[in-house]
């Protein structure tokens, strides 16, 4: 089991920061573009090799966010049609999502096995969320499915104040 970290800094208008491991020593590095269209986050190793990329759809109705790793598309979150409180789901056979992934605190499972957990810290400065990762061959999808799902929030709450 492999705990990492992942802290946005609350006034960065690149969307640039890092995932580190308990020593704090970084792991993964996350840009993210800025006044770009469409809005794009890359994910990279310690290597500064692009690992995972996620990108917003731009012309859909609802918001749709594509998630690729190793260049390969493996998940989709996208919004569904709601009154009250924003739902989301994630397209992909063998990935699921439980618990409240609104919220920041959830399990992921691949084809029924627990790969990781998810949780929010709310005491800090910025977003800090804290990622256990059962299955270390999960590891970049997990990263990508935090930062999409934070991506996702961000978007919702930008849409509201507007």
């Amino acid at each position: 089991m492999k705990q990492l970290y992942m802290k946005q800094k609350i006034f960065s208008l690149s969307g640039k920061f890092s995932v580190t491991d308990s020593g704090q020593q970084d792991q993964y590095f996350v840009e993210g573009s800025f006044m770009q269209i469409p809005k794009t986050f890359t994910i990279l190793d310690k290597q500064r090799n692009e690992v995972a990329h996620i990108t917003k759809k731009v012309f859909s109705f609802l918001p749709k966010f594509f998630v690729e790793v190793d260049g390969r598309e493996i998940l989709t979150i996208k919004k569904e049609l709601s009154f009250f409180k924003g739902r989301y789901t994630i397209e992909d056979a063998a990935i699921e999502v439980r618990g409240d992934w609104w919220d920041m605190d959830f399990s992921v499972y691949h084809d029924g096995q627990l790969i990781g957990d998810v949780h929010k810290k709310w005491l800090s400065w910025g977003d800090q969320y804290e990622i256990t990762i059962n299955d270390e061959a999960f590891e970049t999808i997990l990263i990508s499915l935090v930062v999409a799902i934070d991506c996702v929030k961000a978007s919702e709450a930008a849409a509201a104040s507007s």
